[in-house]
């Protein structure tokens, strides 16, 4: 039986992007290598409650998420801001109030003038084909770091924003290109925005958990298309049709959407060689380093001293923190994101040095409470065989101005989703989707 359609990846993008062309009335098999759907969209049972190992956040500027939400019955409630965060130089822990923290009034002052210089810069890139804005060579040939180093300078300034950067990324600064940072902040509508709560896009959180969502889109698709366990080993061209092959079947299709991060399709075998652009692309999208952490106490204590929960730390391993109490307060808990440098062989320490690490990092912020947790659990995404890492691809230096312009572009009867080719919400739920809808109607667009 050929299909119209197939979709490799039961990810968001991937399952969205089914449900679009069956609705369409196409016929579509989706292909998924894990034994469950949802990508990057993981809902764990952990304590007295279920918790997002993977993304969670939704926030204003999220307007085809919100709307799936609400279609699906999904109700969301807000992340837990208020009280004082914390930031943590390493010679001084201090508290402060809002986005920024607190510091000097010199030094405030350039940290507001920097932003301003990165905004208007952020304003300069195209957001759908960056590559062609101005200066776009000159901008991917220079790293964040080098650029931050010369705007800011300071060390503790700089330190605040590789924070902010390997939450983002899941990479440090200096593995990043300006283009590719400037490109990504003008698709998510700038920098605080990224790094907000209340206001940003960590203001929501997903009653009962963002899998959820892939399980009920996997429904609408229906159940008997969706294909759990099926890796796609090969990709091949017999007249008119795609051929996958993967452990187990063959696959025969009109149109394929793949709908993962470009660095998976390096383990599949095309006989035909793809363009050099799009090949070669592959090989210049790591994935970012992150490991998730959650600690789960009685009660959010931290909530008595007037604190949110929310930290930032230039020393490591955990880069911020965030308070992650369930819906209702059911279960109390305190989220903990290890990124970029620290997170690369993290997992490879004693499982009790890592959550130790954790731990007194939590004490050092919130007290001796912080330190007695009736239960820990932690991710590690780079040891995820089909992800690779997490949040993001990252566009290495001298990539995106030079192969952007295969990230999304059909090779044939191949077309390309994943939240990676979004032109917004890059990185996110909602660039998930809105990457799926474009592959979808690109597909449709064909096959009329």
């Amino acid at each position: 039986m050929v299909s119209d359609v197939l979709v490799v990846g039961a990810g968001l993008s991937g399952l969205w992007a089914a449900e679009r062309l069956r609705a369409a009335g196409a016929t579509v098999e989706v292909l998924e290598a894990r034994d469950r759907v949802g990508g990057r969209v993981w809902t764990h049972a952990v304590g007295h409650d279920r918790f997002d190992m993977g993304g969670q956040w939704v926030g204003p500027g999220q307007d085809r998420m919100y709307a799936l939400l609400e279609r699906l019955g999904l109700e969301t409630f807000r992340t837990w801001d208020e009280g004082a965060a914390v930031l943590d130089l390493g010679r001084r822990v201090t508290q402060y109030s809002g986005t920024i923290p607190r510091l000097s009034p010199l030094k405030l002052l350039k940290l507001q003038l920097v932003l301003s210089r990165l905004e208007r810069a952020t304003q300069g890139v195209d957001a759908e084909q960056p590559w062609q804005s101005p200066e776009a060579a000159a901008l991917d040939a220079t790293t964040v770091h080098s650029w931050a180093e010369r705007q800011l300078g300071d060390p503790e300034l700089q330190g605040i924003l590789q924070s902010a950067v390997r939450t983002v990324f899941g990479a440090d600064m200096g593995e990043l290109s300006m283009l590719h940072f400037l490109a990504y902040l003008r698709a998510n509508g700038g920098l605080m925005r990224l790094v907000e709560t209340s206001g940003g896009y960590q203001q929501d959180r997903v009653v009962g958990g963002t899998q959820q969502i892939a399980e009920r889109l996997a429904e609408g698709v229906g159940l008997a298309h969706v294909h759990l366990g099926e890796a796609v080993r090969s990709v091949a061209r017999e007249g008119g049709e795609v051929v996958l092959t993967t452990a187990r079947s063959t696959w025969r299709g009109r149109r394929v959407i793949f709908a993962l991060p470009p660095h998976l399709m390096g383990r599949m075998h095309f006989d035909s060689p793809l363009p050099t652009l799009r090949a070669q692309l592959h090989q210049r999208a790591p994935m970012g380093a992150t490991v998730k952490c959650l600690a789960l106490y009685e009660r959010p204590f931290w909530r008595d001293q007037g604190k949110s929960g929310a930290a930032v730390s230039t020393q490591g391993p955990v880069a911020v923190s965030f308070d992650n109490t369930s819906h209702g307060g059911k279960q109390a808990c305190l989220l903990a994101f290890v990124v970029g440098r620290p997170a690369r062989g993290f997992s490879e320490r004693p499982a009790e040095l890592r959550r130790r690490s954790v731990l007194d990092a939590f004490e050092r912020w919130f007290g001796p409470e912080a330190g007695r947790p009736t239960a820990y659990h932690e991710v590690d995404w780079a040891q995820e065989p089909w992800t690779g890492g997490c949040p993001i691809a990252n566009l290495v230096p001298g990539t995106l101005s030079t192969f952007g312009r295969a990230l999304r572009a059909p090779v044939d009867h191949l077309h390309f989703a994943g939240t990676e080719t979004a032109t917004m919400g890059t990185g996110y739920m909602e660039g998930a989707l809105e990457a799926g809808a474009r592959a979808a109607d690109e597909v449709l667009a064909a096959l009329r």
